[in-house]
C-alpha cells in the first residue's frame, strides 16, 4: 500500500508540473488518503504482534 501511496504522490508532482491541476490535486488526495490507511494497518499490526 505504501508504494501505491508513493505511485500517487510522484503522478502528482508530474501532473503539478506539467500544469493539470485538476489531476494533480485528484492524485494528492488519493495518496494521502492511502497513506493514512497504511499508517493505521501499520500500528494495528504492531499491536497485534505484541499480543502474540
Amino acid at each position: 500500500m505504501l508504494r501505491w501511496t508513493i505511485i500517487f504522490i510522484i503522478l502528482a508532482l508530474v501532473a503539478g508540473v506539467l500544469g493539470f491541476g485538476g489531476i494533480a490535486a485528484g492524485a494528492a488526495e488519493i495518496a494521502k488518503i492511502l497513506f493514512f490507511i497504511f499508517i493505521i494497518l501499520f500500528i494495528l499490526s504492531i499491536i497485534r504482534g505484541r499480543k502474540v
